[in-house]
């Protein structure tokens, strides 16, 4: 009976430091491969593999595409890429965003959940919004396990806490604690593989560009809705399950309900930003006409501008009040 020797982890913000005390507590004979997904700048150089393997006893890298892994070994995803799992090789694919991220945790999640099945313990450590969430319930509908770090123990509570509230979690673990338990786990027999829908093997064929979902032989997932991608302006398909709800465009882009949310706030405030600077550029513009206009004595020209003028004032108090309420600091993407 093969064992759980795929352990997948998922972090964000706070994800360096929790990383670094998780992997300096993993046993130098852990019996199994350890892949990690943690969002960083795309244009940043990475240090984390060098980090991790100062911090403990396994060795760790970021790996090229279509390299073998081996277990007692830890596998970074290098920045601007997914980390995906195929039976034996690791990909490495500059796929469509998930959640505008890349590396998306929930790409690796259900990579490794198509590939490995029960053979998988996925990991949501601390970070914002719900990255992480739809890759559990993938990976528990293959029948592998789900592990979350306590979210009261989290420096960023928020992606522990979605995986919690919308996931039947197996095992949720203060950081602390989470080494011996993974070594625990790792050394435990995989029940058996459940097949996956159709659904989850087109997006991880996505995430690895091995189609293009606008190829007229390939059903894109799930089903038009009335909503549009903020990162294309593509129409969002609907896609259902395990009684979650996700979104991907036609290009790829995809998206949870808290990372869509919070994708169009960012376009809100980005077009609220621009119209508030075209408008001080028309108050400008009409205050310095309206001041001509006076000088030389036009009285009408000068009342026209002076109406102009008081009309650009209240619409750029509207604007700039509009982007002060979305600049609020928002709840940490909480369901």
């Amino acid at each position: 009976m093969p064992t759980k020797d795929i352990i997948a982890i998922g972090s964000s913000a706070g994800g360096i430091d929790a990383l670094t005390r998780l992997c300096a507590g993993l046993p130098a004979d852990l019996p199994a491969s350890v892949f990690i997904a943690q969002h960083i700048s795309p244009t940043s150089r990475s240090v984390l593999p060098q980090l991790l393997a100062r911090a403990g006893p396994l060795p760790a890298s970021s790996p090229v595409d279509g390299q073998r892994f081996e277990r007692g070994h830890i596998y970074v995803a290098p920045p601007d890429h997914h980390l995906l799992l195929r039976e034996g090789r690791l990909l490495i694919r500059r796929g469509p965003y998930e959640n505008r991220t890349r590396p998306a945790v929930n790409a690796l999640f259900r990579s490794a959940a198509v590939a490995y099945g029960a053979r998988v313990i996925g990991v949501v450590l601390t970070g914002l919004l719900d990255d992480g969430t739809e890759g559990l319930i993938a990976i528990k509908a293959a029948g592998g396990t789900s592990v979350v770090q306590d979210p009261d123990d989290a420096e960023w509570p928020s992606m522990p806490r979605n995986a919690v509230m919308r996931d039947h979690v197996d095992r949720v673990a203060p950081l602390a604690a989470l080494p011996a338990l993974l070594a625990e786990l790792a050394a435990s027999e995989a029940g058996p593989t459940i097949p996956l829908p159709s659904d989850y093997r087109t997006e991880d064929r996505i995430a690895a560009q091995e189609f293009a979902v606008t190829e007229t032989e390939i059903e894109t997932p799930g089903t038009p809705s009335h909503l549009s991608c903020p990162d294309c302006g593509g129409v969002l398909n609907q896609i259902e399950a395990e009684h979650e709800v996700r979104f991907r465009c036609q290009v790829g882009h995809a998206f949870t309900p808290l990372g869509l949310a919070d994708a169009q706030s960012e376009e809100l405030e980005r077009a609220l930003s621009i119209a508030v600077r075209t408008h001080r550029d028309r108050l400008r513009l009409f205050e310095q006409m309206h001041d001509s206009a006076e000088a030389r004595g036009l009285s009408h020209a000068s009342r026209r501008w002076r109406l102009a003028r008081e009309e650009s004032a209240q619409m750029l108090a509207a604007l700039e009040q509009a982007t002060s309420v979305l600049r609020k600091p928002r709840a940490d993407g909480e369901a």
